[in-house]
């Protein structure tokens, strides 16, 4: 019954974003000149994906009614834990940029020492966060569905980077007629 909700709640979800993604980016694409690409922004492209990925993990893992609400909670930690992360790492490469990169004026050796240090707890502490949030995500599934998550989170992947890559070939493509 609750897979059934959540995916009646994607589907409409997936249904509606382009729509409202059309209409909030009338202008933009405008400027772009391709009137039948809807814009979405990153963080709504990332919301769709994490609720594709939910209901797509139910269906390959066939959880339980009883275990489906502990496995979204958990699933949504995991995610935020990678996304808190990878932004957290971004954030200090960004100032290593700014304070080693080419376009530095200045060179602050203190500074610099400071971020790479930063770097490297940050590299220590992020693996061990994000073990916990798998190991709280596995206390819900059994073997089988632990080795299946596993490979589901790699063709997931795959997949992300597939349509990554075919966005890219069609904004080549729109920008060339």
């Amino acid at each position: 019954m609750l897979h059934t909700i959540a995916l009646l709640l994607t589907m409409g979800t997936l249904a509606v974003a382009p729509v409202w993604a059309q209409e909030r980016g009338e202008a933009a694409r405008g400027r772009l000149g391709r009137a039948d690409a809807p814009l979405l922004s990153p963080g709504e492209v990332i919301r769709m994906l994490d609720t594709y990925a939910i209901v797509q993990a139910q269906e390959t893992l066939q959880l339980t009614d009883a275990q489906y609400g502990q496995f979204v909670v958990r699933l949504k930690n995991l995610q935020d834990t990678r996304r808190r992360s990878q932004q957290a790492r971004n954030r200090i490469v960004h100032d290593l940029r700014r304070l080693a990169g080419p376009q530095a004026t200045q060179t602050d050796e203190n500074a610099i020492r400071t971020s790479l240090r930063a770097l490297r707890a940050h590299d220590d502490k992020a693996p061990l966060e994000i073990r916990q949030t798998y190991d709280a995500l596995d206390e819900v599934l059994d073997a089988r569905q632990q080795a299946r998550f596993r490979i589901f989170e790699e063709r997931l992947e795959a997949r992300k980077l597939d349509l990554l890559m075919r966005a890219r070939q069609g904004a080549a493509r729109g920008g060339r007629q």
